[in-house]
């Protein structure tokens, strides 16, 4: 067929390999350049975000051990509520660390199922987080506090239901 200036708006279906999907690519050299340095583009931010996450952590982790050093010294580590502070912040840096992964596992590779489970995990530490520092004596009233009980019971059990069919879906290979 001859090239009448119209291949610029034809695409073709092409796949890196068997476990990307299929990804449109056009046949006009400048639109690839163009989306070339695009992706490059959004790879360095992906990049920097995941770098970003990191520094939080390290700066979280020094906070953390500054926290646990003065209350170590003031004598207020044997109170509750100010360990119960440390494992707060002890969980925050943990899902941190879950989407500093989930950034590394986008820019890394495409499995789907892999960055999925790393989301669902950053959940369950979430609501395990809320959970644990959940407190009836914040809320105005009885039934306000039994109502976030009771969301945070749902999200549980959801979260808990995408692992199990996670769990389910691998084992079987689907």
């Amino acid at each position: 067929m001859p090239d009448d200036g119209s291949t610029a708006d034809k695409t073709t279906e092409t796949a890196t390999d068997e476990s990307s999907e299929p990804v449109a690519e056009s046949t006009h050299p400048r639109l690839n350049a163009v989306v070339e340095r695009m992706d490059g583009f959004v790879n360095l931010i992906e990049v920097a975000a995941g770098a970003l996450f990191a520094l939080l952590f390290a700066v979280g982790v020094f906070d953390l051990g500054l926290q646990i050093w003065e209350a170590t010294l003031s004598g207020s580590i044997t109170d509750p509520t100010t360990v119960i502070g440390f494992i707060d912040v002890g969980l925050l840096l943990l899902i941190i660390v879950e989407i500093y992964q989930t950034v590394v596992a986008y820019i890394k590779e495409n499995d789907t199922r892999r960055i999925v489970r790393l989301v669902i995990y950053t959940g369950v530490i979430a609501v395990v987080r809320k959970v644990i520092i959940f407190r009836t004596s914040e809320y105005g009233s009885s039934g306000d506090a039994l109502i976030v009980a009771v969301a945070y019971g749902i999200l549980t059990l959801g979260l808990v239901a995408l692992l199990y069919v996670d769990r389910q879906t691998s084992n079987t290979g689907q």
